[in-house]
């Protein structure tokens, strides 16, 4: 009898970890066919003051102007950081000129957050984009993701000409949710 007992527990086992196996493949798969059936690329996600969610593909995204230029910040400490040629579409122009916002709110993948005020947003000497490449590499090679960059035409954003302590802060990394207030 001893030996009827284990051999049904090793079956036993046997089963749970064919049903272990099975449901691992079965969550590859559906992360291959997402991956495969989304050839868009990564989306950002725009909250409207109503609480409506749209998802911005990065293809829709590059087909909107674009803006390209140098970018350094300076950060709390007084140093600069992050040089390099972004590309990018003006904020305002994703966010579309009929929503009605009094401020946006970037959130960024790690629960980072930044509030920019509307008159920042639009401000065309301090140009807020949201940049999706980096010095020629676009997301989602671009490890930083969907960022934040204030490029004036000098490409320099510094804490005393953007009037705050660290002009760094605005520059958000792998911006996953854009909420208007």
């Amino acid at each position: 009898m001893a030996v009827e007992s284990n051999s049904r527990g090793g079956r036993i086992r046997k089963v749970y970890l064919a049903a272990w196996l099975l449901a691992i493949v079965a969550v590859v798969l559906v992360a291959v066919v997402r991956i495969a059936s989304n050839p868009s690329g990564p989306f950002v996600t725009i909250v409207d003051v109503e609480g409506q969610a749209r998802s911005v593909s990065l293809d829709a995204i590059e087909r909107l102007p674009s803006l390209t230029r140098h970018g350094v910040y300076q950060n709390q400490y007084g140093n600069w950081r992050d040089e390099g040629t972004y590309a990018g579409v003006l904020l305002a122009d994703l966010l579309e000129p009929e929503m009605d916002y009094a401020s946006v709110r970037v959130v960024a993948e790690d629960g980072y957050e930044v509030t920019i005020e509307r008159s920042r947003v639009e401000d065309p000497d301090f140009p807020v984009v949201l940049a999706y490449a980096l010095d020629g590499v676009s997301v989602p090679a671009w490890s930083d993701g969907y960022r934040i960059a204030i490029l004036p035409e000098d490409g320099d954003i510094g804490n005393e000409e953007y009037g705050v302590e660290s002009a760094g802060s605005y520059w958000v990394k792998h911006v996953e949710r854009i909420i208007l207030q």
